[in-house]
């Protein structure tokens, strides 16, 4: 292991993106980028607007939605204005301290999105399973109290994991094979091993990811068992289109990240540019689509949505 006192840390990494991307390609997949990033801002932003606005909303299931549109938002603000940047003004460059700061907000993001997919799964089983208890246990306030458990516990965890990750010295390398600071990638590029920190991050990803993934598969078990026991064919019909949405959501969310986790403990290995798409995928594109969802597979705000517009065209033909 090198010495600390021998190695001169460096001061900045630099993100290379898609490596082997050709020059005349770039142009198309920084405005790919920055399309993806414009559908984040203004569906995230809409939602929240939609449900803050509208009285009628004011209810647990939306104020979820609206917690996951805002670390949608977020979350896409954090990656992409950066990679766009690199190759729009040629600035891959990315402060030491700045990295790390970029890999905190990814991180506490993504466990934090986890946690909040578990409420909801929690509001739609009980919603579903235990009907009548349902305005008893589930408020806005029950809601509320669980979404901000759900914000705060991981910001204290992953300063955990970002600080011990600093406590390695990084000299030589400093290319990022990726769009963003990860864990994963920044560690690797340790001038001394950096298995122990490396194994700490790994079981908290896990339990971020795994934890509530379990919790929202058993109620989902609970739900279906549910809805089949339903004598009413109009029941189930409706008992099973309030958990499309959270359905869709949910699997958009865990399925590429489960896929890319099954397929490298099995030892299947992708090279660096299918494995950077892979993760870029599930990175940005649920934030961009699951606006999308909300609007046309949720009948009230799909409602409220045709309701303003149609007032908005209203006024704007009396003038």
């Amino acid at each position: 292991m090198m010495s600390h006192s021998n190695a001169t840390r460096i001061n900045n990494f630099y993100i290379l993106g898609f490596p082997g991307l050709l020059a005349e390609n770039e142009g198309p997949v920084s405005a790919l980028l920055f399309l993806i990033y414009a559908f984040i801002v203004a569906g995230n932003i809409l939602i929240i607007t939609i449900v803050s606005l509208e009285r009628s909303l004011h209810k647990p299931t939306y104020l979820i939605f609206c917690h996951l549109a805002f670390t949608d938002l977020v979350y896409g603000t954090v990656i992409l204005p950066k990679i766009i940047s690199k190759y729009w003004f040629d600035n891959g460059l990315i402060s030491y301290y700045g990295c790390f700061t970029q890999m905190y907000f990814v991180h506490f993001l993504g466990a934090t999105h986890s946690f909040i997919l578990m409420v909801m799964a929690l509001d739609r089983f009980v919603a579903i399973c235990a009907p009548f208890n349902y305005p008893r246990f589930i408020t806005n306030t029950t809601i509320t109290a669980l979404c901000a458990i759900s914000w705060f516990v991981p910001i204290a965890w992953m300063v955990g994991v970002v600080c011990h990750a600093l406590t390695l010295l990084y000299c030589g390398p400093n290319e990022i094979q990726l769009c963003y600071c990860d864990h994963i990638t920044i560690t690797r590029l340790a001038c001394e091993s950096a298995r122990a920190v490396q194994i700490v991050a790994f079981i908290l990803a896990m339990i971020s990811l795994l934890l509530p993934l379990a919790f929202i598969f058993f109620s989902y078990v609970f739900i279906i068992v549910a809805v089949v026991k339903m004598s009413s064919s109009d029941g189930r019909t409706k008992a099973l289109s309030t958990c499309t949405p959270q359905l869709f959501i949910t699997c958009l969310y865990y399925m590429p990240r489960c896929f890319v986790y099954l397929a490298n403990n099995v030892g299947f290995t992708f090279s660096d540019p299918v494995r950077i798409i892979v993760i870029m995928m599930y990175s940005v594109l649920p934030a961009a689509v699951n606006p999308v969802i909300y609007c046309f597979k949720t009948k009230e705000i799909k409602e409220t949505l045709k309701k303003r517009l149609n007032k908005r065209k209203a006024t704007v033909n009396l003038f």
